[in-house]
């Protein structure tokens, strides 16, 4: 137990950056063999549920600075992965949308992570990993309207 500190091993702070890291680690190594890495993946995903984001709110979604992002996307593009059109609507917006081919990529690269994800739940029941979930959302909510304003002790 640390004296002045943050005691590791009931963190839940703590065990949730382990978490997040271990599972990371996972899907890195389940997707390098198919050309890709997490946030490559993540693109390809949010593009596939929400057609025509920009790269603003790739970025926010995948979790990176809007440059990453832009450097990504013109990768994609390149490679056929994704299209953009050559001029926005709006200023400077140029909403991306999934190609065949990024939505072939996709389909592998999904079984690649949901068996990562079957792995780490694996032993839990359905009711453990539906509580897990609310228990996320939950902590991300109270952690959210921190940031909004409405700050708790």
């Amino acid at each position: 137990m640390a004296q002045d500190g943050v005691d590791l091993e009931t963190s839940v702070g703590y065990l949730l950056k382990e978490a997040a890291s271990a599972l990371r680690a996972e899907m890195e190594a389940v997707l390098r063999p198919l050309g890709m890495t997490v946030t490559h993946y993540s693109c390809l995903e949010l593009l596939a549920q929400r057609p025509g984001l920009s790269n603003s709110e790739l970025a926010r979604g995948a979790f990176v600075t809007r440059q990453s992002m832009n450097v990504l996307l013109q990768a994609l593009e390149r490679d056929g992965v994704v299209s953009r059109p050559v001029e926005g609507r709006v200023g400077k917006v140029l909403p991306a949308r999934l190609t065949e081919r990024g939505r072939r990529s996709l389909a592998q690269a999904s079984a690649a992570v949901r068996s990562v994800e079957v792995r780490m739940l694996f032993g839990m029941t359905e009711e453990e990993q539906s509580g897990a979930r609310r228990l996320l959302r939950s902590m991300i909510a109270s952690l959210r309207e921190a940031d909004d304003g409405g700050r708790q002790p």
